[in-house]
């Protein structure tokens, strides 16, 4: 975490005590005790920090470069500063990349004044490509691959194109009234921007949708401070002058919810003034309340009141770190077990069938007394289909794995896995109730309660239990019913899933040849390989 103090012109980095070991198919989580680091960047006016993937950008609005360093040598309690040309002293953002900036261009009339436009410079001191005009330029954020800033006429877009930033104008859609944003926020598991626009509104932008992107939120009073949800995806919150907590459908455009909260925080007087801010920490909606002295904990699935914390003074600002991930507990021998717990925003754990009676239930041979009811959390998470993936051949060491242990060949497998993962739905996002499907990019969402569960016996002796689920409202052409089979018969996170899906449960349960199989987003393709060879 980094703390940028403007008006003490220092920037201290704090170490946050959690750390992530990337395997490849799983993460690993040390966490030990926060400290603050002893390096730090003096300079006048210290202003906007932007991280991208590692790389750091410290904007300061006294001087006439920004300084780029990485979080890696910070952590290394060491600086490795780059500096790159922003023309002249003005009040700006740089976005960092491997070996270019992408920095605001001051007004040349009046550096004061709002930057004008964006250009993409190197560490040589070099311009590269043309200016990218962008009057009024305030406010950034980043989602997934893609950069936005924010300006009069609408954003810019920045994405990594061929080693070189590439930017592009993206103008506000005329459905829109007269208004443009100043400050954003980006989305997490979904790529979208939340923008004020006005003081009693915001706007979702959606930037693969172009100018029609754009969707208005009307809010009761004026905003106070809005963020996203980084694990139930579809989610942002807003908080409003009036002490109420807005829960925000991002692909609906529209308020979800509403919980009065605090008192009553006018957005007269300073802007400096102490306001509620809000952070999202695990399943808590976390809301400061400075007056007194207080944060609010609001439960993000049940969007009630769940408790508070007490606190010294009146806090300004929040922010929530950290993750979950399999902590070992070694016990002094070089080995440990790879059983581990993934972070929430797949809801996706392994144990693999490690146990003898684990992996014949994984093959279809268990007792009725076993099965146990489940709930679609444990299907919660964003998932991708792996049927591209058999498409394009990425799976071809997989069918070469099952050839290897079989009774067909590669190509047979091929041909058999061709019929049972074809579907035309790319992506499905389960958050609590709700279940958004993806055609074509496209969504389609509807809440499902539980149906009880079928268990099926398959030609070859074994079984398999289908978990099912009703529509109880949503979009029309949602299906009525889903079934869900994942090799699970009682409560516990997928790690992957077949689904079936229609209006007619019996006949459902009738097909066996076509199983729409999904493995969470958050995996590469070598990462899926991986997987399915391990199964």
């Amino acid at each position: 975490m980094f703390a940028v103090q403007g008006g003490a012109g220092e920037v201290n980095a704090i170490k946050s005590g959690i750390a992530f070991h990337d395997h490849g198919d799983h993460g690993d989580i040390d966490v030990d005790d926060a400290e603050l680091l002893p390096v730090h960047l003096d300079g006048s006016k210290p202003a906007h920090f932007v991280e991208l993937q590692g790389n750091i950008a410290q904007w300061f609005d006294g001087e006439d470069q920004v300084r780029v360093f990485t979080e890696r040598a910070v952590l290394e309690e060491k600086l490795d500063v780059r500096t790159a040309s922003v023309g002249a002293p003005h009040h700006g953002v740089a976005v960092p990349y491997q070996n270019h900036v992408v920095v605001m261009i001051p007004n040349p009339e009046d550096a004061s004044k709002r930057p004008i436009g964006a250009r993409v410079v190197d560490f040589d001191g070099n311009k590269i490509g043309e200016d990218v005009a962008c009057p009024g330029l305030h406010g950034s954020a980043g989602s997934g691959s893609l950069y936005a800033l924010a300006c009069d006429t609408g954003l810019l877009l920045i994405r990594q194109g061929g080693g070189v930033p590439v930017i592009e104008h993206l103008s506000y859609g005329s459905s829109l009234p007269d208004g443009s944003s100043s400050t954003l926020i980006g989305g997490k598991g979904l790529q979208y921007f939340i923008g004020n626009y006005g003081a009693d509104r915001i706007v979702v932008i959606d930037p693969s949708e172009g100018d029609n992107g754009f969707k208005l939120v009307q809010l009761p009073t004026r905003r106070v401070h809005f963020a996203v949800d980084p694990i139930r995806a579809r989610f942002a919150y807003v908080i409003t002058e009036d002490g109420q907590l807005h829960k925000v459908d991002v692909l609906d455009g529209a308020i979800a919810g509403s919980l009065k909260l605090t008192d009553a925080y006018s957005m007269d007087g300073h802007w400096s003034d102490p306001r509620p801010r809000l952070a999202v920490a695990g399943d808590n909606v976390v809301v400061t309340d400075p007056l007194n002295a207080k944060l609010h904990l609001v439960n993000a699935i049940s969007f009630e009141k769940a408790g508070e914390i007490a606190v010294d003074g009146k806090p300004f600002n929040i922010v929530a770190v950290g993750g979950t991930g399999k902590v070992h507990e070694h016990d002094g021998e070089a080995s440990h077990d790879h059983g581990h717990a993934h972070a929430k925003d797949h809801g996706h754990s392994h144990d693999h069938a490690h146990d003898e009676a684990a992996q014949q239930i994984y093959k279809g041979y268990f007792e009725d007394d076993q099965i146990k009811a489940r709930v679609l959390t444990d299907w919660e998470g964003d998932w991708q289909s792996v049927y591209p993936y058999l498409q394009d051949g990425t799976l071809d060491p997989v069918m070469a794995h099952k050839a290897e242990h079989g009774n067909m060949s590669a190509d047979e497998y091929k041909a058999y896995y061709d019929v049972g993962y074809k579907t035309t739905v790319e992506r499905i996002l389960i958050d609590g109730d709700m279940v958004t499907f993806f055609e074509g990019g496209k969504p389609l969402a509807a809440r499902y309660a539980s149906d009880g569960h079928e268990t099926l016996t398959y030609k070859k002796g074994n079984r398999g239990v289908r978990f099912i689920f009703k529509k109880t409202e949503g979009d029309e052409a949602a299906p009525q019913y889903i079934q869900f089979s994942d090799h699970k018969i009682a409560p516990a996170a997928a790690d992957h899933y077949h689904l079936y899906w229609g209006n007619d449960r019996a006949a459902l349960l009738e097909e066996v040849t076509n199983w729409p199989t999904y493995y969470p987003t958050s995996l590469s393709a070598d990462e899926i390989v991986r997987e399915m060879i391990a199964h």
